[in-house]
């Protein structure tokens, strides 16, 4: 009896290891909530409620995209963080993410240890303006003028600690200069401020300043990358500008909380990749001037891991401090 009885409860396990292994794999057989760290508008929510259409068609379910903007993209990234680990809760995020863990010193999550990276989704170039007025009509020029008058010249950003001023920052220390730091609320506004000549220059993604360079508006003195984007080809990389050493672009990625089973891991990754394919998603991308381009997931981590070392140490370099968290 007790080698039946032992037999019978081997086979319960079996039975029970094998219908959990089956509902892993059955992801989703409900709706899934994408979180976005940012209000809607902006290419990172773009490029979420693209991601969902894909995602939907191709896994016959919905993905419901839920903004949840605030402190520096961290609210979106807590409640991921605090969220089960089962696939329905994913993070659709910028780098801000990796900012926010090198700026804020007690932050609700550890951005290490408690997401799942899944893989990156877009990238788009970074975008150096400049106001049109400004004598410096080019990147050497801008650093000459700017080493002549050390802290005179002005650089707009989305607010202390965002992206862009650490972009900026990033740029005056690589190309050895000073420049004075003017905050807004939000790349937007900064980018209206280089419209209206009251700032010298802003560095954004290019959605956020290409329709004022097309337009002759604003200068464009260089973008990041290995190549000229198409929708700015007058506009020369800050390799062939003379600083190759500059570079920091603007990803977008998705991530879920710590823990997620690895067969949903698998089949999100899977299904990402053939959604990062579709003309539709890469039209709608390459409109805004990001590219899709998917990596694994632990090519993902390696990424965010070596980002938050390279922030740590500009934000270290430039003393930058922030109130809250």
């Amino acid at each position: 009896m007790s080698t039946t009885r032992t037999r019978l409860a081997a086979a319960a396990l079996a039975l029970c290891a094998g219908a959990s292994a089956f509902a892993q794999t059955a992801w989703p057989d409900k709706p899934v909530k994408i979180i976005v760290p940012f209000a809607a508008g902006s290419f990172t929510d773009l490029a979420a409620r693209s991601l969902a259409v894909e995602l939907g068609q191709q896994l016959n379910q919905q993905f419901i995209v839920d903004n949840r903007g605030g402190a520096g993209s961290t609210l979106g990234a807590n409640a991921v963080a605090k969220s089960a680990a089962d696939g329905y809760t994913l993070l659709l995020s910028d780098n801000s993410f990796v900012i926010a863990a090198a700026l804020y010193p007690k932050l609700p999550y550890d951005a290490l240890k408690d997401f799942t990276q899944v893989s990156l989704l877009a990238e788009s170039p970074s975008l150096l303006t400049a106001r049109s007025e400004l004598p410096a009509k080019n990147l050497k020029a801008l650093i000459d003028l700017a080493k002549s008058k050390p802290g005179e010249l002005t650089f707009g950003s989305g607010g202390q600690g965002s992206s862009a001023h650490l972009a900026m920052e990033l740029f005056t220390g690589t190309a050895g200069i000073k420049m004075t730091h003017v905050p807004y609320k939000g790349i937007a506004a900064a980018i209206s401020e280089v419209l209206a000549n009251r700032i010298d220059v802003a560095i954004a993604s290019l959605a956020s300043g290409m329709a004022f360079v097309q337009s002759g508006r604003i200068l464009g003195l260089a973008v990041t990358g290995r190549e000229r984007s198409p929708l700015l080809p007058n506009v020369p990389t800050f390799t062939e500008a003379g600083l190759p050493s500059f570079k920091t672009d603007y990803w977008f990625g998705v991530a879920a909380p710590a823990g997620v089973p690895a067969p949903v891991l698998a089949k999100l990754h899977q299904e990402i990749v053939v959604a990062s394919e579709k003309p539709r998603l890469k039209n709608t991308f390459m409109g805004q001037g990001a590219r899709a381009v998917t990596n694994t997931p632990a090519e993902m981590q390696r990424r965010v891991e070596e980002e938050i070392s390279v922030w740590k140490s500009v934000i270290a370099r430039s003393g930058i401090k922030v109130e809250g968290l």
